[in-house]
């Protein structure tokens, strides 16, 4: 994968707080999301995240700073920076993900020469009063998401959870050949900080013959990266590996909220129902491939005796670069440790180059049988696990499906999560040679059952 002159890592920039080195979002990240000045009736639009602040990139534009923003039907030809600028009056980042990857990189440049600490001073003094507070904004889902797929990426996820209902058998015979997903439900996908009702349904206790209806008593997390689909494919056509990344746009925190209870009784035979489809959060910011340049890698070594993947699931690049080290942690607090006026604490962590299948893999695959892809759509990787137990994913691992609880600091014992606690997703990116880029968090508290 080559990088670009954003990810310089000697890079610095004139909004101080982007310096930061444990900062999420320093100049070599600049995710996308969408926001509003909290408390206003402004339109929401695409920003930024630069340090502690959001530059607004419509009000760079019409400044000047991005090209000239009068351009007009007859005149010359609209430049890749003056598109890509243009697209970011609107209120998703579908319109700036249709646009391809030259227009969002050739504008990815420019925000970068425009905060970097050798600007021209004139153009600062310009460009800060477009900068709004992280702490005084309002953020939006990033996009409009017309459809979603979940994945079942992670080997080390499918066989703890496959071992606790299959102990002979924990991995089915397809799943080292075939990318398994199931399509969600893009109408409950909330922003981070939206509270998560507990959901009800029908639930087969352990030695009963007959369900019964009620609220989930064994509600979950699952950590998550998700991929946005930038550029489209038309309906009936494929999306070769080799091209799979060009077609995306950018990854951001996932957590597959789950019913195990209802989910145990209702996946057979054709998958996840109602089980997922009350609620999946997502981070407000989308870290681009660019930004991530640095951090790929291949993924973990298969097993030997795995078998090589079929000729539209294998690429020689893919397998030098389809990984991304990115670490994904999961932080807790319950309702007692919040009243305490305790700190979350870290439950597990975990690394996306532990999946079994990179996000190439699983949009080729997706779109392999002609299924349209559009700008917007999501694909969650499915639980992240890794080889350890501290790196697993969700309470079903961690708990061995409630039989072995988990106890933390404070004395508050969990076999699933209970009304009131609060789960927090954060992710980083770090290696020698280059700048730590995070992913902000992803985060949610678990209110009652209607």
């Amino acid at each position: 994968m080559t990088t670009d002159h954003t990810v310089d890592p000697t890079l610095q920039s004139w909004v101080s707080s982007a310096n930061d080195a444990r900062a999420d979002f320093p100049i070599q990240n600049l995710p996308f999301g969408i926001f509003r000045r909290a408390g206003s009736r402004e339109s929401p639009r695409v920003g930024v995240a630069i340090g502690d602040r959001i530059l607004d990139i419509s009000a760079c534009f019409a400044a000047g700073l991005l090209g000239a923003p009068d351009l007009n039907d007859g005149d010359d030809i609209e430049t890749n920076v003056q598109r890509a600028a243009r697209a970011c009056a609107s209120p998703t980042l579908n319109a700036l993900m249709q646009c391809g990857g030259a227009p969002r990189r050739a504008l990815r440049s420019a925000i970068s020469a425009l905060l970097a600490s050798d600007a021209p001073v004139n153009q600062q003094q310009i460009a800060e009063h477009a900068l709004v507070a992280q702490h005084d904004a309002e953020l939006f889902l990033p996009a409009q998401i017309g459809d979603y797929t979940d994945f079942y990426a992670s080997v080390h996820h499918a066989s703890n959870v496959g071992a606790l209902f299959r102990p002979d058998s924990p991995l089915l015979p397809n799943y080292k050949w075939v990318p398994i997903g199931y399509h969600g439900r893009s109408s409950s996908i909330v922003l981070s900080g939206t509270p998560v009702q507990r959901p009800s349904g029908q639930r087969l206790a352990v030695g009963e013959s007959v369900p019964t209806v009620g609220p989930s008593r064994a509600l979950d997390y699952e950590v998550e990266l998700g991929a946005f689909v930038g550029t489209g494919s038309a309906l009936g056509t494929s999306i070769s590996l080799a091209n799979a990344e060009a077609h995306l746009f950018g990854l951001c925190l996932l957590n597959d909220w789950s019913a195990r209870d209802i989910q145990s009784w209702e996946y057979q035979p054709l998958g996840p129902f109602l089980a997922k489809n009350f609620a999946t959060s997502i981070s407000p910011w989308v870290v681009t491939l660019e930004a991530l340049a640095p951090f790929r890698a291949p993924l973990a070594a298969r097993a030997d005796g795995d078998p090589t993947p079929l000729p539209y699931l294998d690429d020689a690049n893919d397998r030098a670069h389809g990984g991304v080290a990115i670490t994904v942690e999961l932080w807790m607090r319950t309702a007692r440790m919040r009243a305490d006026g305790n700190d979350p604490v870290r439950i597990s962590s975990s690394s996306a180059l532990d999946l079994y299948w990179t996000l190439g893999q699983m949009l080729a695959h997706h779109a392999s049988g002609g299924c349209n892809m559009r700008a917007g759509d999501l694909l969650g990787t499915g639980t992240i696990s890794g080889p350890s137990a501290e790196s697993r994913g969700c309470l079903l691992e961690i708990t061995r499906r409630g039989a072995d609880p988990l106890t933390l600091p404070n004395g508050d014992v969990r076999r699933f999560l209970e009304d009131g606690d609060e789960v927090v997703l954060r992710a980083f990116a770090e290696r020698e040679g280059a700048v730590r880029i995070g992913f902000g968090e992803c985060g949610g508290v678990v209110l009652a059952a209607e």
